[in-house]
């Protein structure tokens, strides 16, 4: 059986603003309307020998994932929660050790990263099923992409010579070139861009991984034995795992290991990894210009312009990316967009808010999108998902004034349950203890004007919660 492995822990910080550290690039609709998760799961539709899905997220997005997995109906075997980032090594053997726990060492397990593209899904799936041959014979198998053009943004695997199968021994893994070197990668024919997906047997990886890197495997076997199981979600030991050595399964594993080999893949194969890899593949104007939103362009050429709230009017500019999202704006020349981390790192160091989620900010009971604050008040504008309820909380800080404007509202305040419909509104003292429900069939919105001495989401005192957080964890 094949077990696809789906990692989805990255924070595709050089998609900013669009992509935060609370709401990454793998969880964002970029390419189609379906999200790259989304789209990930999607291209395996018809492979033969599939089990169900592991997924490894952050503990973070915990929620939006399995909101993005229940909108296509899939089903997982189980979604594992990182407590921190520990790159891709730890992530495989975390997956290793669950198929072992199911009393499946000997499956395959397909390892792909949750935000890649892949424009033709019939060739990968070929490949794929001309993989599990060498994969069920020993080999840990990686999938090199037949490169296009010399490119300095990836590194590269050197492959021996070709066999029947199309698969070839790894000679060796190098680390991203200058352009010279890469143009000379792409003379020398046998050289194929890291992709970071992988296809080996379970037992096999983390007996390569006990050989070449046991005290990771040992950190990874610790954190597996603390795991407990929350709603649909497998918590890992935060303790142990922090412990863990970081590092990436090429590094960790296939470098290292002697049974490596990979099998060269032209599919349409893109990491998005910046906004000149998003421009690269969108349909474009007659210009150049990708125009996504509300767009107006007059003698602009090749440039990405993105609008999500407000006209976005562009005039005589070339080769730019211009993102406009609700409460910032990325203007970059389209070459230098690898470094918009720089701007993150900037917003990390101020404790700016912009770094690690948007406006708008996803629950999940729904979502809640600030309107306008100031001193001693704050505006938002809430939106809960039919059948769901927000916690039963109270503040210390802070009173509540809730209008709805759609749906039908459930309100608990005290010991008062009343229910509200459009136009009508209601009052939460400071320090009452209430909840918000939606018991309707359509989503409730609401819009709520905070006022009080101290406005930050950690004034929650949490009394009950169906989604199992912690008893002070943010809004809702």
């Amino acid at each position: 059986m094949i077990i696809p492995v789906i990692l989805s822990g990255g924070a595709g910080s050089r998609l900013w603003p669009l992509s935060r550290e609370l709401y990454p690039k793998q969880l964002l609709p970029l390419v189609t309307d379906r999200t790259m998760l989304q789209e990930t799961l999607l291209r395996l539709d018809g492979m033969n020998g599939l089990g169900e899905p592991l997924v490894v997220c952050n503990e973070a997005h915990r929620f939006m994932v399995a909101e993005q997995l229940r909108q296509l109906g899939v089903k997982t075997g189980a979604i594992l929660l990182e407590p921190c980032g520990r790159n891709t090594a730890p992530a495989a053997a975390l997956a290793a050790l669950y198929a072992q726990e199911c009393n499946h060492p000997e499956d395959l397990l397909l390892v792909l990263p949750a935000d890649h593209l892949i424009q033709d899904a019939a060739e990968f799936r070929r490949l794929v099923g001309l993989a599990v041959a060498r994969g069920e014979q020993g080999a840990l198998v990686t999938f090199g992409i037949i490169p296009t053009r010399a490119e300095t943004g990836y590194g590269y695997i050197q492959a021996d010579r070709l066999a029947a199968d199309g698969a070839a021994a790894v000679k060796r893994f190098v680390e991203k070139p200058d352009l010279q070197t890469a143009e000379e990668y792409i003379a020398a024919g046998n050289y194929y861009w890291n992709s970071g997906m992988f296809l080996f047997r379970a037992d096999l990886y983390l007996s390569e991984l006990e050989q070449h890197c046991p005290e990771m495997l040992l950190a990874c076997r610790e954190t597996f034995s603390r795991r407990r199981t929350d709603l649909d979600f497998i918590r890992l030991g935060e303790a142990e795992f922090a412990a863990c050595p970081a590092d990436s399964i090429d590094y960790a594993v296939m470098e290292k290991t002697t049974r490596a080999v990979v099998f060269p893949l032209a599919a349409g194969w893109n990491d998005i990894g910046a906004w000149s890899a998003l421009w690269s593949v969108q349909e474009k104007d007659e210009a150049g210009n990708v125009r996504i939103g509300d767009v107006l362009t007059h003698e602009a050429k090749n440039c990405y312009l993105y609008a999500r709230r407000r006209l976005l009017a562009a005039v005589g500019i070339e080769d730019l990316v211009v993102v406009e999202t609700g409460d910032a704006v990325l203007v970059a020349q389209r070459d230098r967009v690898q470094e918009v981390k720089a701007i993150v790192e900037q917003l990390k160091r101020q404790q700016r808010d912009e770094a690690l989620l948007h406006r708008r900010v996803n629950r999940p009971w729904g979502s809640y999108e600030g309107v306008d604050a100031g001193e001693r008040f704050q505006v938002k504008r809430i939106c809960v998902n039919p059948g769901a309820s927000l916690s039963l909380q109270k503040h210390h800080h802070r009173a509540e004034h809730w209008v709805v404007v759609k749906g039908t509202a459930r309100v608990t305040c005290g010991d008062q349950m009343v229910l509200l419909t459009e136009n009508q509104s209601t009052y939460i003292p400071l320090g009452e203890v209430h909840r918000l429900e939606n018991p309707g069939q359509i989503p409730l919105e609401i819009i709520e004007v905070q006022s009080g001495s101290y406005l930050g989401e950690d004034d929650i005192v949490r009394l009950e919660d169906v989604y199992g957080r912690e008893p002070q964890q943010g809004e809702g």
